[in-house]
């Protein structure tokens, strides 16, 4: 297994352009220059970050199993922190105390697809029944 590089926030905060870009993610460093054009969001999300502890960001958005493998692919080293540092995002401490909250956060994505698809159908309903009841008053 190849060891794997130590990166300090200073490091990181040296690649903020468009043509070297790092970011960290639960104190990973991950070179995201290749995939600035393809992200989905655009350019600017990332480019925002550049430099910086993206977690919270990246969590927020609530990327797919898809998304986090492409970052994996990205990984170019682990964060060395050092005094000073910015202390880590919230979203990084709650992740290393608790792996358990993964596989909450994937049952609360299916629930709330299921409630989009239910609030979706019963809307329809009753488009529906007021469309047939509407054109029985005429």
């Amino acid at each position: 297994m190849p060891e794997t590089k130590e990166f300090t926030y200073v490091d990181v905060q040296s690649h903020t352009g468009k043509k070297d870009c790092y970011i960290v993610v639960h104190d990973k460093v991950y070179d995201a220059t290749k995939f600035i054009d393809e992200h989905p969001g655009g350019e600017e999300v990332l480019l925002d970050v550049g430099g910086q502890d993206a977690t919270e960001p990246f969590e927020d958005v609530g990327h797919s199993d898809e998304a986090r493998e492409i970052l994996d692919g990205l990984l170019v080293g682990k964060l060395k922190r050092m005094p000073g540092d910015p202390a880590p995002s919230a979203a990084t401490q709650a992740a290393s105390a608790s792996t358990a909250s993964k596989s909450d956060s994937a049952g609360m994505g299916v629930g709330l697809y299921a409630l989009v698809l239910v609030g979706g159908i019963a809307a329809f309903g009753a488009y529906k029944y007021l469309q047939v009841k509407s054109e029985s008053s005429k």
